[in-house]
């Protein structure tokens, strides 16, 4: 992934640059901390920032973003200014601080917006309390995001690293992503012969050594590495270093690549999509259709022209990692011995228990993620199990089913389902009356007519004017007709389900069953057929109730659609203690 610190086009003097941070957010944020922290000490600087995923600070603050902001309104309107987050307003009327959301400032007009009224660019409290809950511990997290572990390396790793600690990342990164082909030159070592391994301090960032340690590999017989017994007090350190030996020789073994074949094509570079995006908006390729010859042509000329222009002011610190180490080798001179004298003096590594959660962490850590740690802003901390345990006892599945209803009775739109503000901060709380009648009219209860807003504004016209001419009351008299005809089609389909695997699977409340059991012995003894008294209706509550809960229970403890959906809502099922 790649992290952008400036949006193309015209805009003022300005610095800018691109970070390809990898599977490492943590690095994004770092950068995000960094430029908040520049804002603050130089008062008239402003800083746009944004990756793959976007405008990736609006991400952070979903929750409380207003609702006209969305992607296709964010460009350049979100700044860094002055160590705050600031968005520029919606203008719906003349005369008002901001800008339209159906338009695009320039940068420049952006600017001049974010100079002019900084106050009402700034942020609400709880969008700026998301992004400081996201940075807390920095700077202290700098250091704490480093890993310092030993490696049982060959001579010359050590050497690269002792001088290069930077080339340690692509390294991990081409062991990391290795494919068959990679692994064809650690068949046998050429450049990092096993013969020479050293113990040596390697200092890696967290993510890097997870991505190292946490990977399985066998290496090749024919490689010469071999690895002690699990049980040998540095095995992890052997197995640590032939892991690095393999992304080093990897690295070497690409060092020979033309740099035509490196830029082969364009569409990797994270730039490529907008600047061909703007040439289509500009009409660079006048209207030729996609595959033509004249389009094909266009489109090279493209390319070419980027890889002149803009790849030449984009270009990674490290074009060739390969080729800068074996620079590194050919240029320094070390002694085998002096390197494993240097064994006796290394500092102490890390511990790696951050690798290892619990359960309860895990849980705990998704919840500070999906936003619901706690209302106020603070992370929640680990309970007693005695608390859990009153917890889980006075827990009520009223709130499940609630937080059902008030999930399917919100309001979406073509965007998807939104969770209910208030199933996420606010108590649950309904008029039992609302509800029940709601029901009732749902499981089409026969002393209330079937639920028409178009057949009840009817009736009320013909309640107030009975003076109404005969197509009035022949609509009336359809109408009437269509709900009979509804009412029995209704009845027949209950009738049909009731003796299929579908009518059975639904469970009734015990009253319910009772009266049906005596209602069956007295129509067995009068001789009735009273086939309509037999289908009693369903206990709504108690179905969701048991098939969210069965749902759980077949899910294993695993994450699946029931346990993501009550998350989603801020419901939390206590564990099956029940193992059979």
């Amino acid at each position: 992934m790649h992290l952008h610190l400036l949006s193309i086009g015209a805009v003022p003097a300005h610095l800018g640059g691109v970070t390809e941070f990898g599977d490492n957010v943590e690095d994004e944020w770092f950068i995000v901390y960094l430029l908040k922290r520049i804002t603050c000490t130089f008062s008239d600087i402003a800083a746009a920032v944004y990756d793959n995923d976007g405008q990736f600070l609006l991400i952070e603050a979903a929750e409380h973003l207003p609702k006209w902001l969305d992607p296709d309104s964010s460009e350049n309107r979100v700044f860094l200014y002055r160590g705050e987050l600031h968005i520029l307003p919606n203008r719906t009327r003349s005369g008002e601080v901001g800008w339209p959301r159906d338009s695009v400032p320039t940068v420049e007009q952006a600017l001049e917006v974010l100079h002019s009224h900084t106050e009402s660019c700034l942020v609400k409290q709880p969008i700026c309390a998301a992004l400081t809950k996201r940075l807390d511990g920095y700077p202290d997290k700098i250091q704490q995001n480093f890993h310092r572990a030993h490696c049982y390396v060959p001579a010359g790793i050590a050497v690269v690293l002792s001088r290069r600690p930077d080339l340690i990342a692509p390294a991990v990164s081409a062991f990391y992503l290795r494919d068959p082909v990679d692994l064809q030159a650690c068949r046998t070592f050429h450049t990092f012969t096993p013969d020479t391994r050293v113990m040596a301090s390697v200092k890696f960032t967290r993510c890097l050594y997870a991505q190292l340690q946490q990977q399985s590999f066998v290496p090749d017989r024919r490689s010469g590495f071999t690895l002690p017994v699990r049980s040998h007090p540095q095995y992890r350190a052997h197995e640590l270093g032939m892991k690095l030996a393999h992304g080093f020789e990897i690295l070497c073994s690409k060092s020979g690549q033309s740099a035509s074949e490196k830029e082969a094509s364009v569409s990797s570079n994270p730039l490529w999509r907008g600047f061909l995006d703007s040439l289509k908006k500009n009409g660079y390729f006048k209207g030729e259709l996609e595959g033509s010859v004249r389009y094909k042509d266009l489109m090279t000329s493209a390319e070419s022209f980027f890889r002149q222009s803009v790849t030449s002011t984009h270009r990674p610190a490290i074009q060739n990692p390969g080729q800068e180490m074996l620079k590194v080798l050919e240029d320094t001179s070390y002694s085998l011995e002096d390197l494993k004298n240097q064994e006796a003096h290394l500092p102490p590594e890390d511990s790696d228990a951050w690798l290892d959660i619990t359960p309860q962490e895990l849980e705990r850590l998704l919840e500070e993620r999906g936003g619901r740690g706690v209302s106020d802003g603070t992370c929640k901390t680990a309970k007693p199990d005695e608390e859990l345990q009153e917890e889980e006892a006075g827990y009520s599945l009223i709130a499940v089913t609630q937080g059902m209803k008030n999930f399917i009775n919100a309001m979406s739109s073509h965007e998807g389902a939104e969770i209910p503000s208030s199933c996420l901060a606010q108590p649950f709380s309904f008029d039992p009356d609302t509800v029940t009648s709601a029901l009732d009219r749902l499981l089409g209860r026969k002393d209330d007519e079937l639920d028409s807003d178009d057949f009840e504004d009817d009736d009320e016209k013909d309640d107030s004017d009975v003076d109404e001419d005969e197509g009035v009351q022949n609509c009336e008299q359809a109408g009437a007709e269509d709900l009979d005809n509804l009412r029995k089609y209704m009845d027949e389909m209950d009738q049909e389900l009731q003796s299929t695997n579908i009518g059975r699977s639904f469970t009734q409340n015990n009253r319910t069953s009772n009266k049906a059991d005596a209602s069956k012995r007295s129509m067995a003894d009068s001789g009735s057929e009273l086939v309509e008294e037999e289908i009693q209706p369903i206990d709504v509550d108690l179905n969701l109730v048991s098939n969210l809960l069965e749902s759980l229970a077949s899910q294993a403890g695993l994450a699946g659609p029931a346990s993501n959906l009550l998350q989603s809502l801020g419901i939390h099922i206590p564990p099956d203690a029940d193992q059979s």
